[in-house]
């Protein structure tokens, strides 16, 4: 019988190469949802070196964010190529994908929609920097970052404070994933 709830999961990444499991931490990281913070804490949690769990995760997290930025760059940067007035005056958005329609009241908005907009209040009080630190509250990086594109910010901007940011949040949930495995003994 197992001493505790991760004993399993211990002795199965145990049982894998060494060099696989920052792998399988850093995969996880690039997952939204799951992050740099969550592929750390759940590497530390089985039994990986506190330290590789927490680099690892942040590698991971921090490559799709890169990922994103660029293909959001080029995405806009197409969308903006595109936006060239037409003779009738129309742009090519306009003709191609006509705006919608405001929603209506009786739409709910969604856990992401909700996101957005504190993302975007953040964005308007404290800059690109004070919104990436706190996005991860809200949103997943990718999403944030994405949204950061999207609103016209700089590409190198994005990615050097989503870097910060998951850093950040990285250190300070593997800190916490090892103070927890620490105090419990599941070391």
């Amino acid at each position: 019988m197992a001493s505790h709830p991760y004993e399993g999961l211990q002795d199965f990444v145990s049982g894998l190469p060494e060099f696989v499991q920052p792998l399988i931490v850093a995969g996880l990281g690039m997952i939204p949802y799951i992050e740099g913070e969550g592929s750390a804490a759940l590497g530390i949690l089985a039994g990986i070196d506190p330290i590789v769990a927490a680099i690892a995760g942040a590698a991971g997290n921090i490559l799709s964010v890169v990922i994103v930025v660029l293909l959001s760059s080029r995405v806009r940067a197409s969308v903006r190529a595109r936006r060239t007035v037409t003779a009738e005056g129309a742009t090519a958005v306009d003709v191609l994908e006509p705006r919608q329609h405001a929603p209506s009241d009786d739409t709910k908005p969604t856990r992401r929609s909700k996101g957005r907009q504190r993302l975007g209040a953040w964005m308007v009080r404290f800059g690109v920097p004070g919104a990436s630190i706190l996005a991860p509250l809200a949103l997943p990086t990718q999403l944030t970052a994405a949204f950061f594109v999207a609103s016209g910010v700089n590409k190198g901007w994005v990615i050097l404070w989503q870097v910060v940011a998951i850093v950040l949040w990285t250190g300070l949930v593997a800190a916490a994933a090892l103070g927890v495995v620490s105090l419990l003994g599941w070391g």
